[in-house]
């Protein structure tokens, strides 16, 4: 290939140092125009550059450390440019062939003068098969860059790093609120923390309390940065002073893992842990010093399992999804058609609450490829009044009903999200006359007419379900039953 090759694209556990590209033959220190990449920061990822022409330049993604098979998150930094100097940048190493740049996606961007993230024109972008790549599927933009003293930052997606996450439950912490706990649950690989939140009124927590449970993780992918914007949207509203989220405390313990891959996090991967691993495929047999914070995590879930004060009710797992739009829902097949029926109830009820989730892009499944998932393990260890799903939305845009438009998420909507999400339980339990005296009414949007339903078992303060939480199983190795043999 022309040009200048900079980087290593074998790079094992980390980014390659910052460095400048500059023309064939050229000697002295780099002028103006001669730029230079960075990734050797928390969450960046960029492997390799290449000079195609004065005007051009492959970039090649760094593999996740110690499993070469992913490839999709970047986040870099370029500097030393010069006023009104136009390039295209190609990255031509994508391990995925389907993509939403396929329907309008784009980079993200921000710069130093500009520090809120946008998104690129989507017509300055263009993915494609490339012949002088192998045929690999390519993402190509055209960018200009405005103002010499900037550097700008380009991502697949907003970043949320692990360092803002700490930072953002410090300042939770600060409030001093009484029915919000933090505690560390266990450590990561590199000793980073694995945070448990619980948001409850202090008098669940008490010896001999019955508990109803929901249980809430994220980030497992650490590139699925979404996963963390709808996190945040959860916790705040459930912190928040709203009439819903105290009703929702006073009922319901909620026990919340935000990031249960802060490694991969930290280390700009896309979807494994420090050691190469896909956390979301060990549930069944989870390693304490492989996979720690996934052990950790189900160690208390099989523990408040066999407390007979607990009914662990939900466990939902956030995820982001590449070609997709729209929020929505994988959840469990079950020979009984009844529970089945029953663990349709909540998505159908969230498509209610918000425009942005599809019931019709909702599926029930158990894929042997996803037995290892928190999800199918745990759907396969709970009893039937316990129900599982992974809650996923799209890298790009959501549709709303009667418009063909997409329309892209932002940090404010993928926290919406999370807070119609946290809102939906007071619809499933049927809590709404404890507010409606004191709650301010809240327009209820919805983007698509939901199939009928109804409640076989109503499940609130009166509620008559069947309480065989049936012979509890001890064991860290539970096959999953739904598992085809």
């Amino acid at each position: 290939m022309s040009g200048n090759h900079v980087g290593n694209d074998d790079v094992i556990g980390g980014n390659v140092s910052k460095y400048i590209v500059i023309p064939n033959g050229y000697c002295g220190q780099a002028k103006k125009g001669h730029l230079t990449f960075d990734a050797c920061f928390e969450s960046g990822n960029l492997g390799r550059v290449d000079q195609v022409s004065e005007f051009e330049y492959d970039l090649f993604i760094r593999p996740d450390t110690c499993n070469p098979r992913f490839r999709v998150w970047f986040n870099f930094t370029v500097e030393n440019v010069k006023e009104s100097q136009r390039v295209i940048f190609n990255i031509v190493n994508f391990s995925k062939t389907k993509s939403l740049y396929r329907d309008g996606m784009a980079p993200m961007v921000k710069s130093t003068s500009r520090p809120k993230w946008q998104r690129l024109p989507p017509k300055n972008v263009y993915y494609y098969r490339c012949p002088d790549h192998r045929k690999n599927y390519v993402m190509s933009f055209a960018f200009c860059f405005d103002r010499e003293d900037d550097i700008y930052q380009f991502a697949y997606c907003y970043p949320y790093t692990y360092t803002r996450f700490q930072h953002y439950l410090d300042s939770l912490q600060k409030r001093n609120m009484d029915y919000f706990f933090r505690e560390q649950l266990g450590q990561s690989v590199q000793q980073r923390q694995l945070d448990l939140l619980t948001i409850t009124r202090p008098e669940n927590l008490q010896e001999g309390a019955e508990k109803k449970v929901v249980f809430i993780t994220g980030r497992v992918h650490p590139g699925e940065t979404p996963s963390s914007f709808v996190c945040q949207g959860i916790i705040d509203f459930l912190v928040s002073q709203h009439p819903i989220a105290r009703v929702l405390r006073e009922y319901l313990v909620f026990k919340i893992a935000p990031m249960l891959n802060p490694d991969g996090v930290y280390l700009g991967n896309y979807r494994c842990s420090l050691m190469g691993f896909d956390l979301n495929r060990h549930w069944l047999d989870p390693s304490p010093w492989v996979h720690p914070t996934l052990h950790g995590v189900k160690q208390l879930i099989i523990q408040m399992y066999n407390d007979p004060k607990t009914s662990l009710e939900f466990y939902i797992d956030i995820h982001a999804h590449s070609t997709m739009m729209n929020g929505f829902m994988y959840g469990n097949i079950f020979e009984d058609e009844e529970r089945f029926q029953r663990q349709a109830i909540f998505p159908k009820l969230l498509c209610q609450n918000a425009e942005d989730f599809s019931y019709t892009s909702t599926s029930f499944n158990r894929d042997a490829v996803k037995a290892g998932t928190g999800r199918r393990f745990l759907g396969g260890l709970l009893d039937h009044t316990s129900y599982c799903y992974t809650l996923e939305v799209s890298f790009y845009s959501y549709i709303i009903g009667g418009t063909t438009a997409a329309v892209p998420y932002t940090e404010e909507a993928y926290m919406k999200l999370g807070q119609n999400v946290a809102r939906t339980f007071l619809d499933y339990y049927r809590l709404n006359p404890l507010v409606e005296k004191i709650a301010v009414p809240v327009p209820r949007l919805r983007k698509e007419k939901p199939p009928p339903y109804k409640h076989p078992f109503p499940r609130g303060p009166a509620s008559n379900y069947p309480n065989g939480k049936g012979d509890k199983k001890n064991s860290l190795n539970h096959k999953d039953p739904s598992t085809p043999f």
